[in-house]
């Protein structure tokens, strides 16, 4: 049995290409259509529009032909279409190529694609119109290899392909990453005389930036008559989307600049290269000096800020937006949502939400998807759930997102048991749902449970574990104090650990206080980034844990002398509607003396409940005194002291930081919540932290 039975399609079209040349040199002669003996005739402009042949009589001259062309045109299921296709079956009126072209073109649009071929190899005259029609309805479905099959089939059979074939023959053999055949096809393309076509223009040069053969694409361009660079400005933005997906941002500024007229499309494309290029201000300068705006520019803007980690910005632009009078796209909404999550922007969020509601915006899998993400990373689990059982269409996208929520907020039952409900419902488990079951069985100390997890994603459903699914059995069995378990998995992994599997040891070995394991890991993780900060905060850590202050000195003179910088601490809260940002040491906010006076008075008052200072958990041997100082400009305390300041008696406070919440803190918010009687919603990059009445919902097991 061949060990590599995914090369098949690989295979079929290598066999394809080499008979390629032999059937372009056939068909170099007039070419004949399904009959050998009649020579290829052009059709009749009125027939290319109706699509039928010469042989057979215009629609227009037949009402009852007229009648199920206009039948087959307003379907809007496969269910109908069937029927009409009987109805024409049974008046056998199946030789129209008119209506057989038709019934191909309706059932490709509805993706019903074995529907189509099935009528297409049921008829007998395979005529131009039928292949184009049939190629462009695989094309536009995404069945690329089966469409360049067709198109060779097209020239086994003598039919001569025009300039409607070629546009969609050059997307399917970019989507298939043949950059021969694409070259065989251009050369086929100047032979048959169709290169200044500006629909076939604008493909090659679209086909050759899909195959990131920019050389290419700008010589096409370059080459091409004036006439079509002054009639197609398609050409341009084609190409300007092309030189910035490879990052020449020049070429695209200089192309932008040269265009001797602009669209729209023009704009975007060029503000969403820059956005993806990371040149944010010059894309907002771009999109501020826009006339016109439609929705693809404002959602080119929020999708690009926020895939840039500016999240507020891309909120503000996508309320703006709403102001100015413009619908948003699910896109849009997507995108918006998604920076709603990133920062814990709850009422935005629930903004957002509201619009669909007054709109009457129906929840589709991608914004139900998008809007249970929100409010599982906002902290508001409940308010997840209940969208995701109102949402009627879920995939296994939307299943996933919850399991995730259910997970990272430490309901490791609620997981497990939507979990199941979705296999109930007929959805496989794929790679992404059982990492978030490999996630909610770690939290909870389900040891067993999540070894049976993950060797039923490997044996029950072939599913091969990634560096993800490996650091997370590491992370599973380290947290439970089963180091030396931890320790042979790791050794026995198929894959090489990178940084991240042998962190997940590392900090077991510090949450144990296992000192000569943790030296050994260190040295694994040293080898592989020395420059990371993490491996030497750790180790320090390890050893301030147990007063080994001279070990701790010499890490901390080795990350200087590498010059190893520790990752700031950041965190993010929002009240009354508007983000704030703290960073750890943080004096540039403008009410930071109020900020560090509330501190000072939430800290006397855990220390009445019992709170002492884990000065542990700070780097290296100085004062005691100065150790307290050091942790209490922690960002996420900051962003406690302002909320408490800034919110109503009993309002839920939510943070998100950017690093795992160390132990004092995690100590300070248990009392916290005590005090102020406050429920404190932490999300850290690990998990959430529900603090209510002095108590965590991780049961002190993170």
């Amino acid at each position: 049995m061949s060990k590599f039975p995914s090369t098949k399609p690989i295979l079929t079209i290598t066999v394809q290409m080499k008979s390629l040349r032999l059937l372009f040199e056939r068909n170099s002669s007039p070419a004949k259509t399904t009959s050998s003996s009649s020579k290829f005739k052009r059709p009749k402009p009125s027939s290319i529009s109706n699509g039928s042949d010469s042989s057979q009589s215009s629609s227009s001259q037949d009402p009852l032909k007229t009648h199920f062309s206009s039948l087959i045109k307003s379907t809007e299921t496969t269910l109908q279409l069937r029927q009409i296709h009987a109805q024409i079956l049974r008046r056998h009126l199946s030789s129209s190529a008119n209506l057989t072209t038709l019934l191909i073109s309706v059932s490709s649009s509805l993706k019903s694609i074995p529907y189509a071929l099935s009528i297409f190899n049921d008829s007998h005259h395979k005529s131009l119109f039928l292949f184009n029609a049939l190629i462009r309805g695989l094309t536009e479905n995404s069945h690329f290899q089966s469409s360049v099959s067709h198109f060779l089939l097209m020239l086994r059979h003598r039919v001569r392909p025009d300039k409607l074939t070629y546009p969609f023959v050059l997307k399917s053999v970019a989507g298939l990453g043949l950059r021969f055949l694409g070259l065989i096809l251009h050369g086929r393309i100047i032979k048959c005389g169709v290169e200044f076509d500006s629909f076939v223009r604008v493909s090659l040069v679209e086909m050759y930036v899909k195959l990131e053969e920019m050389g290419f694409a700008l010589q096409v361009f370059d080459e091409s008559p004036e006439r079509n660079k002054s009639e197609s400005i398609l050409l341009w933005n084609v190409l300007i989307n092309g030189c910035c997906k490879v990052g020449n941002l020049e070429k695209a500024m200089e192309l932008f600049e040269a265009m001797p007229e602009r669209n729209i499309g023009s704009w975007n494309s060029f503000i969403n290269g820059l956005m993806k290029n990371g040149d944010l201000n010059k894309a907002m300068q771009l999109f501020d000096e826009m006339k016109e705006k439609d929705v693809v520019s404002w959602t080119t803007i929020v999708n690009g800020l926020s895939q840039n980690g500016d999240h507020q910005k891309a909120l503000s632009m996508f309320f703006k937006m709403l102001e100015v009078g413009l619908r948003p796209n699910d896109l849009t909404l997507v995108s918006a949502l998604s920076a709603c999550a990133k920062i814990g922007a709850l009422e935005a969020g629930v903004r957002i939400h509201n619009y669909f509601v007054e709109n009457g915006l129906r929840l589709n899998k991608a914004t139900a998807a998008a809007l249970v993400d929100m409010y599982a990373k906002c902290g508001n689990i409940l308010s997840a759930s209940k969208v995701f059982e109102v949402t009627k269409e879920k995939d296994i996208r939307t299943w996933s997102v919850m399991i995730w929520g259910w997970a990272t907020h430490g309901f490791y039952g609620q997981a497990i048991r939507c979990f199941k409900k979705m296999m109930f419902s007929g959805i496989k488990p794929d790679a992404v749902v059982f990492l978030a079951l490999l996630t909610a069985c770690s939290h909870s100390g389900q040891v067993d449970l999540g070894l049976n997890f993950f060797d039923s994603m490997r044996f029950d459903y072939s599913i091969e574990p990634t560096m993800k699914h490996y650091t997370l059995v590491v992370d599973l069995l380290g947290r439970a104090g089963r180091l030396d378990e931890a320790m042979k998995f790791i050794q026995r992994m198929p894959i090489s650990p990178d940084f991240v599997a042998w962190g997940a040891l590392f900090c077991a070995c510090r949450a144990h206080k296992n000192i000569k394991m943790a030296e050994l890991v260190s040295e694994k993780l040293l080898r592989l980034e020395p420059k990371h900060p993490g491996s030497y905060v750790f180790l320090s850590n390890v050893y301030a844990a147990v007063g080994r202050w001279e070990d701790v000195e010499r890490v901390r003179m080795l990350m200087q002398n590498q010059a190893v910088g520790k990752d700031p601490g950041w965190s993010y809260i929002e009240v009354n509607g508007q983000v704030h940002s703290f960073v750890a040491g943080d004096h540039d906010h403008k009410r930071a003396r109020e900020i560090y006076l509330k501190l000072e008075e939430i800290v006397s008052g855990a220390r009445e409940q019992g709170y002492m200072p884990e000065t542990g958990w700070v780097l290296h041997n100085i004062e005691e005194e100065e150790k307290e100082d050091a942790l209490g400009s922690h960002s996420e305390k900051l962003a406690l002291a302002f909320a408490l300041m800034n919110t109503s008696p009993g309002t839920t406070i939510r943070i998100v930081k950017n690093l795992r919440i160390c132990g004092d803190c995690h100590s300070l918010m248990k009392c916290a919540s005590k005090i102020s009687q406050r429920e404190i919603i932490l999300r850290d990059i690990k998990r959430f932290h529900h603090f209510k009445y002095g108590v965590c919902s991780c049961g002190d097991y993170w």
